[in-house]
């Protein structure tokens, strides 16, 4: 797969927010690549962690977000589910679960309703090993500071405001990725 030429599909001018999308899903990959270095036990598939992390955020040029350039019609909760759509119609559905799966530290059903977030009442809750590296690796870079790596405590008092649930799967990510 090349990643590359999907992402200039959905963003073909070079401007602030390709950069971001671009700076940001890096930083997000090499995390992802190195855990999967340090971690052979784990047989996680390395090219498609590259893949799918590099391709998480792809949905962001629909929502509303000005501080990170994005300008379109949807609340940014959605830049996953938005994602997932565009990577399935493109034939990648394995990819499309990534884009769903790492909004937070992935959203339950409990979630959605406790939170009246405007996506589908189902689970987004990563399941693969996978799933949950990306997760995991994306919850130390924002896109307003790309460059800067969060530690593991910044990591966890971001989550924190969405609730505990989403904490504890972030600790237990901790101790199988840290």
């Amino acid at each position: 797969m090349d990643y590359l030429h999907i992402i200039d599909k959905y963003y073909p001018e070079d401007n602030a927010l390709k950069k971001i999308l671009l700076v940001h899903s890096r930083a997000v990959a090499d995390k992802a690549l190195r855990i999967c270095d340090s971690h052979p036990e784990l047989h996680l598939d390395r090219q498609f962690v590259e893949e799918a992390a590099m391709l998480h955020d792809i949905g962001i040029f629909r929502c509303d977000a000005p501080g990170i350039e994005c300008h379109g019609n949807e609340p940014y909760i959605c830049h996953g589910r938005i994602g997932a759509e565009i990577l399935r119609k493109e034939g990648y559905p394995r990819h499309a679960r990534v884009c769903e799966r790492h909004t937070g530290a992935g959203l339950s059903v409990d979630d959605i309703v406790s939170q009246h977030l405007p996506l589908p009442v189902q689970s987004f809750l990563p399941e693969t090993l996978e799933e949950r590296l990306i997760c995991y690796a994306d919850k130390f870079f924002s896109k307003t500071r790309p460059d800067i790596e969060k530690t593991v405590e910044q990591a966890e008092r971001s989550l924190a405001k969405f609730g505990e649930a989403g904490v504890l799967r972030f600790k237990e990510w901790e101790h199988l990725f840290g």
